[in-house]
């Protein structure tokens, strides 16, 4: 089922997790039973983030550095369609303009589509290593050029033209940015860019996480004034670590609010997830409260702190 429908059918706010591959030669039961644990709470859907290639270097025997390129996180399509058949939830892998052709892209949609995963979330990527582009390969430039591929071939257009080609029946997710992107210029140039978005096939957003709800409801109206009617999922963290007030900030580039970055600065190590939870909590109820059609959670592989919020949600749905 698209997430649309889901949102659409969903009797109260439903709450979706995003969850992050192994590394490359780990196991997937971390993954799967942090999966198990929120299956409990009747999630609609499942994220699993993707990672391109990463470049790096090894010395020779001769004093020279060798650079390779390798993915780190691969096993993004297995992983969905290992929780989709084992708990029959929708499970939704990201795709990546950066590190991947149009062409790999395509035959990705393809596997998707007849492993029967409908939903797709389409990202411009994390900025790691471009594979040159050979033998009249394309790519993808722009999460917008993204999306455009996969309408295409929701409407039947694949890369090469081809005679009675199947259309594919994809529902396409993209990320909002409530405190703008990092490389935006301004917010009002990145809701524009995001409104492109849109209008080429996007049929939902789901924000970077934020602290923040200020901020949800901000970018919300200003997404609806320039036309964008689609569900604005609220993305959120729960801060569980001290080191989450550097390490946040500057890999995801949101603000953490002064009151919270105070009181786990000054709390005890073990004091610190309390603190995260029970923010976690009254955000939520709020963005509840003021209609959010649903909450979206960055777990990556560890659930244990996420049922402490979820669980006094229930009461609310």
């Amino acid at each position: 089922m698209h997430v649309t429908e889901l949102l659409e059918q969903s009797v109260g706010p439903p709450i979706s997790y995003e969850i992050i591959p192994p590394k490359r030669g780990g196991s997937i039961d971390e993954v799967m039973s942090a999966v198990e644990a929120v299956m409990e709470y009747d999630p609609p859907f499942i994220d699993v983030t993707s990672h391109s290639a990463q470049a790096y270097y090894e010395e020779q025997p001769d004093g020279t550095w060798k650079r390779y390129i390798k993915r780190k996180r691969p096993g993004t399509i297995g992983l969905c369609a290992a929780i989709q058949s084992r708990f029959d939830v929708e499970a939704i892998p990201h795709l990546l303009c950066d590190g991947f052709t149009r062409e790999e892209t395509e035959d990705a949609l393809i596997e998707l589509n007849y492993l029967g995963i409908k939903n797709v979330m389409a990202l411009k990527g994390d900025g790691g290593a471009q594979k040159p582009v050979r033998d009249s390969r394309s790519r993808n430039e722009h999460s917008t050029d993204l999306v455009r591929q996969i309408e295409d071939m929701n409407q039947g257009t694949y890369l090469e033209e081809m005679k009675d080609a199947a259309p594919t029946n994809f529902c396409v997710g993209v990320a909002g940015y409530p405190e703008k992107h990092v490389k935006a210029p301004n917010l009002t140039w990145d809701i524009l860019r995001l409104k492109r978005k849109i209008d080429a096939g996007a049929d939902y957003i789901v924000t970077q996480m934020f602290f923040d709800n200020e901020r949800y409801f901000e970018f919300v109206e200003r997404c609806r004034d320039v036309g964008i009617e689609v569900p604005i999922i609220p993305g959120l963290k729960v801060l569980s670590k001290k080191r989450h007030l550097t390490f946040l900030p500057s890999y995801f580039h949101c603000d953490i609010p002064e009151a919270l970055a105070a009181e786990v600065e000054a709390a005890d190590d073990d004091h610190v997830a309390d603190i995260g939870v029970e923010w976690a909590i009254q955000q939520c109820e709020e963005l509840i409260e003021a209609g959010a059609p649903s909450i979206h959670f960055y777990i990556m592989q560890n659930a244990s702190v996420i049922q402490r919020v979820v669980e006094p949600l229930r009461a609310m749905a």
